[in-house]
């Protein structure tokens, strides 16, 4: 396993940890628990330790240092947080989509960033060849996934073609047993430090395939992206292939078209859609708890009607949110998810998570500039993560086009 030598010092302690403690106790308005499970209870419980114990004491130095917490991959895989929702036998964790969509936001309490890690392997690499690779395929990547023996990433966007995947030029040629791939994707999260990489491009026909490229692979190469301001505790790439060898064995064999990718997308949106609330929680409960203490004019600020309103209005809009992807997640439990619903959902968490991001930075003051509180880094992260997996935009079209059935995209 790949390990920062940075990281290792954060990790050993040589490097200053913050010693900003995690009091976060989650808040439900609406009794929301009351429909969940045992099963998702204690998944969630034993999420929410994990990140106090592991990804709260680091996170700030690790974003500010812009070192990825590589060491967590294993522990990720440890608490299930590998594809929840997959198969027992295929590496994943036997639960239901509503424990997929817990993990992930506890996960994103902590940082988008982890969850990001996380969802990429799940959703992005392991579902995929769940669902479309042969059963070797499944028998020999999956395993190693789902342990966090192998690190993933999925290669979809290219630098010239990111919401419109139809027009990549990533391409493969047939060579004998073998497929000669060329192009480049570029914002991959995982990219630098992966074993393998789900890759999409299209075939001699023009159709879009689906195939496994591996660490090592002459040619493939995954240059590490330098000076980001958000995401910062992530780590990401581009993917090159420069006449890369990949064997007709590493191809899914039956998958053709967008349909292959888009499904993968659903997967990772769904998973954000319940995430970014996550953050948004976060942001909510340090704010509460600020004002409490934080006194003016001899009085705590939370007793200002103004300060009032920011605060109601943030729990009113993550109960809505808590609310909206309960329901979208009963509905993935019975297979009955629309892509559309998925893009509602994923577009409303990322919105409201970002506001309330901001409110709640007018809450902590000055304060609320500095990392002793998580305000700031959460507020960075969301301005990517409103944008990844689909841009804001984007996602009200799918939701144009699905409420009239006319096509906004051409």
């Amino acid at each position: 396993m790949y390990v920062d030598s940075d990281v290792k010092g954060i990790m050993n302690g040589t490097i200053h940890r913050r010693a900003r403690e995690d009091r976060y106790q989650g808040h439900d308005y609406y009794n929301i628990d009351d429909l969940l499970t045992d099963d998702h209870l204690m998944a969630r419980d034993a999420v929410r330790a994990w990140v106090k114990q592991e990804v709260t004491p680091i996170i700030e130095d690790c974003s500010e240092q812009a070192k990825c917490p590589t060491h967590l991959y294993k522990g990720l895989a440890e608490i299930g947080a590998f594809g929840p929702s997959l198969p027992v036998e295929y590496g994943g964790g036997g639960m239901d989509e509503i424990a997929y969509g817990i993990i992930m936001q506890e996960l994103e309490r902590g940082d988008s960033g982890i969850r990001s890690m996380a969802s990429v392997q799940g959703s992005l690499v392991m579902y995929p060849i769940y669902k479309f690779g042969s059963e070797e395929q499944r028998k020999r990547f999956l395993p190693k996934l789902g342990s966090g023996e192998y690190i993933g990433c999925f290669g979809l966007t290219e630098p010239d073609h990111g919401s419109d995947p139809s027009s990549m030029i990533t391409n493969i040629k047939e060579d004998g047993d073998h497929y000669i791939l060329n192009g480049a994707k570029m914002w991959i999260t995982n990219s630098p430090v992966a074993d393998i990489a789900v890759v999409w491009a299209k075939d001699e026909e023009g159709k879009i395939r689906g195939l496994i490229v591996e660490r090592g692979m002459e040619g493939f190469s995954t240059p590490e992206i330098h000076g980001k301001l958000s995401l910062r505790a992530s780590i990401t790439g581009e993917l090159v292939f420069e006449d890369v060898r990949v064997p007709k064995a590493n191809v899914f064999p039956d998958i053709r078209g967008l349909r292959g990718p888009l499904s993968c997308l659903s997967k990772a949106r769904y998973g954000i859609a319940w995430g970014t609330i996550g953050a948004a929680l976060d942001c909510y409960d340090s704010a509460l708890r600020y004002s409490m203490e934080r006194e003016q004019f001899g009085k705590p600020i939370a007793q200002f009607q103004l300060t009032q309103k920011k605060l109601a209005e943030m729990i009113t809009e993550i109960t809505k949110a808590q609310l909206l992807v309960w329901r979208l997640g009963t509905l993935a439990n019975k297979g009955k998810a629309t892509p559309a619903q998925i893009s509602m959902a994923k577009r409303n968490s990322c919105e409201i998570a970002l506001k309330i991001a901001r409110e709640a930075r007018q809450i902590h003051g000055g304060m609320g500039i500095t990392n002793e509180y998580p305000i700031m880094r959460h507020m960075m992260n969301l301005e990517t993560v409103l944008t990844y997996e689909g841009t804001h935009d984007i996602h009200l079209l799918i939701t144009g086009m699905d409420v009239t059935g006319l096509n906004g995209f051409k």
